[in-house]
């Protein structure tokens, strides 16, 4: 296991050899350290910035060869956004290490979680997150499905749709109070209240009546997020919702 300690070591490695390398402008902080939030948990997020996207390729493998090499990095996984590659990197001491690679056209602040260590940025990007009709439409989807899935007596199923429908209030909701909803990053601090109102969505139970009470909280919580986005679709909306979960009180044929 990792200490901070250790990690701001690697941290300031890495750092010391993007200012060596040639090929590499500038380099920033995102994630936790950016915002000034790190704790015993946080991991390491660097960007760098290739000076020329000719080179990029590169320098990304020249990088991820020395995360195996030189820091016991056991595997990575990749995710990109926006044209960018993001590598994080698994450490023997289970510490996360995320590396972007950028070039001087996208290199700039996608955020507030952005700090430039040396070199240069251009300006800072409107980033749009989830648009909340997008989330509604989602939600009625999976709450289809959940009706469906507990129709057919499959709780798999049923549990998986379920959490999407979760999933998708809760991003709501965060929206609704200017939190960030992706990754749940947001849900924590949502008011204790309605924390506790969304915590009836949850059920560990595979058993038909906690799926049932959980899919009537969700579909009562979804309407209630909808009316602070569109009161004429929820209202439009509340009865056939409401179907969904008396449909299936009572064991019924497949659809």
């Amino acid at each position: 296991m990792f200490t901070p300690e250790e990690r701001e070591q690697l941290r300031q490695t890495l750092i010391d050899r993007a200012r060596a390398d040639r090929r590499v402008t500038a380099s920033a902080h995102i994630g936790s350290m950016a915002l000034d939030r790190l704790d015993r948990w946080s991991d390491i997020d660097l960007a760098i910035c290739a000076a020329e996207a000719s080179r990029l390729q590169e320098v990304i493998d020249d990088w991820t060869a020395a995360l195996y090499s030189s820091h016991d990095a056991l595997t990575h996984h990749d995710v990109v956004a926006d044209g960018i590659l993001y590598r994080v990197f698994l450490l023997r001491s289970t510490l996360q290490v995320d590396i972007s690679f950028w070039i001087p056209s996208t290199f700039g602040p996608k955020g507030k979680a952005f700090r430039l260590v040396f070199g240069t940025a251009g300006e800072a990007q409107n980033v749009h997150g989830p648009a909340a009709s997008d989330l509604i439409g989602s939600a009625w989807l999976h709450a289809l499905h959940v009706r469906s899935a507990l129709a057919r007596e499959r709780s798999w199923q049923a549990h998986y749709m379920l959490n999407g429908l979760r999933d998708r209030i809760l991003a709501l909701a965060c929206l609704r109070h200017e939190l960030p909803p992706h990754q749940g990053r947001g849900w924590d601090d949502l008011p204790a209240g309605l924390r506790d109102e969304l915590a009836a969505i949850l059920t560990g139970s595979l058993g038909r009546t906690d799926l049932l009470s959980a899919f009537a909280a969700a579909v009562r919580a979804l309407l209630e997020e909808m009316r602070h986005v569109d009161g004429a679709l929820a209202d439009a909306l509340q009865i056939p919702l409401k179907d969904l979960v008396e449909s299936i009180v009572a064991p019924s044929a497949a659809d």
